[in-house]
């Protein structure tokens, strides 16, 4: 498959978000069922991850047969083999928050995102239980979906990052993954108001406009991130490193070294690197 840019992911944005949604549904269905293993890093697995995965990788070859796809479950056994200069590819997270799914929290995601040259295009960003899709195209815009029991879905609703106040401003951190770097970058910001929140919902809640900034400064993995980075991105606002350059992913690792996601006009600390 020759490279994806924003016009060809918006062929394929109808069909993916399907995939996204039918993905959501069979994950709220095995809510509580099944056993809880351990992976090689000690973080949990569940059944639902693996359907979920398995089910993303069928569609997703069937729609684009040419198209190479990285997702979590797969890189627990098998060596990724795209980078970030390999053109295009899919970067999966079937079940994002697999600790919340199991603590029985709302807060979990499916993760879907098309990457160009090391940096994501497309985004996709399911909650399950809440019955929400956030979606958006870099240069083209973000939009929310909600979706039904059966799989039907509403009109799609344009967002935006919104212009935050100068204090006061609302920031969402990780309910499960808080380290104290993170604590000490908040610590500079004037009356922020913290929203604790599992999965990559966070980036969502950044590009419809009801949170300001999401900062991130622990390693992440790239599926974690990239199809929020895309929705967030697509709704006006920003994702860079601690430092405040562009994010590339793509690594052997697959690891990024933590990030901040902003609405685009949200007035940050001078050291970001906290």
């Amino acid at each position: 498959m020759s490279t994806l840019d924003a016009t060809g992911c918006a062929t394929l944005m109808p069909a993916i978000t399907a995939i996204a949604v039918r993905a959501a549904l069979l994950v709220r269905g095995l809510a509580g069922k099944g056993d809880v293993h351990r992976k090689r890093d000690g973080s949990p697995v569940t059944e639902a991850d693996l359907a979920a995965e398995a089910a993303i990788r069928e569609e997703l070859a069937h729609l684009a047969p040419a198209l190479p796809f990285v997702s979590e479950e797969q890189a627990e056994d098998e060596a990724p083999c795209v980078g970030a200069s390999n053109g295009s590819y899919a970067l999966v997270d079937p079940l994002d928050g697999t600790r919340e799914f199991v603590a029985g929290h709302d807060e979990y995601a499916i993760n879907i995102a098309i990457m160009t040259d090391g940096r994501p295009i497309l985004g996709i960003v399911a909650a399950p239980a809440l019955g929400l899709v956030w979606r958006g195209i870099v240069g083209r815009g973000a939009e929310r979906i909600a979706f039904a029991a059966d799989g039907g879905v509403s009109s799609p609703q344009p967002i935006q990052t919104r212009k935050s106040p100068p204090r006061d401003i609302v920031v969402v951190v990780s309910r499960s993954h808080l380290d104290p770097r993170t604590q000490a970058y908040i610590a500079k910001l004037p009356r922020a108001h913290m929203m604790a929140s599992g999965s990559a919902i966070k980036f969502g809640r950044i590009a419809e406009g009801t949170a300001d900034l999401y900062p991130r400064l622990a390693p992440v993995r790239d599926w974690d991130a990239a199809a929020g980075h895309a929705v967030v991105e697509a709704a006006g606002g920003r994702v860079v490193t601690p430092q405040g350059q562009p994010l590339r992913y793509g690594t052997t690792a697959r690891v990024i070294d933590g990030f901040i996601a902003s609405g685009g006009q949200t007035e940050l600390p001078a050291n970001l690197s906290a």
